[in-house]
């Protein structure tokens, strides 16, 4: 897993794809979930809801105060983060709103265009 969590893109850009395990972004292609942060897309260990702690959010919390809202895509279907978490970034003044990927995916782009202050947690579907 090492090499996922050493895949990194410095810059924000759109996500062109997903899907078959992975992500099309700046014509790179990337297998298994991002981090797209304010500071590049890097590859993330998380793959499933189960995954979801402050350790695997640690990325994102160290660049908390570039971030006002997180789009957290939850693979095909919608699941709710964990009470802790959730808490932990709203004490952050983060925005966290979790959705499919694919609709996550979506609103990052549209978010990103708008020069919002947007990340996304993106788990990677089949």
């Amino acid at each position: 897993m090492g090499a996922i969590l050493d895949a990194f893109f410095p810059g924000q850009a759109p996500i062109d794809t997903y899907g078959a395990g992975g992500f099309r972004f700046a014509d790179m292609s990337h297998r298994g979930s991002i981090l797209c942060l304010p500071s590049g897309i890097h590859g993330w260990n998380a793959v499933t809801t189960a995954d979801f702690n402050s350790a695997s959010f640690e990325r994102i919390l160290a660049e908390a105060a570039e971030i006002e809202i997180l789009l957290v895509g939850t693979g095909r279907d919608l699941a709710r983060l964990p009470p802790v978490l959730h808490q932990k970034l709203r004490d952050l003044r983060i925005s966290a709103d979790p959705m499919s990927t694919g609709a996550a995916v979506r609103t990052y782009n549209v978010l990103l265009a708008e020069k919002r202050r947007v990340a996304a947690a993106l788990l990677a579907v089949d």
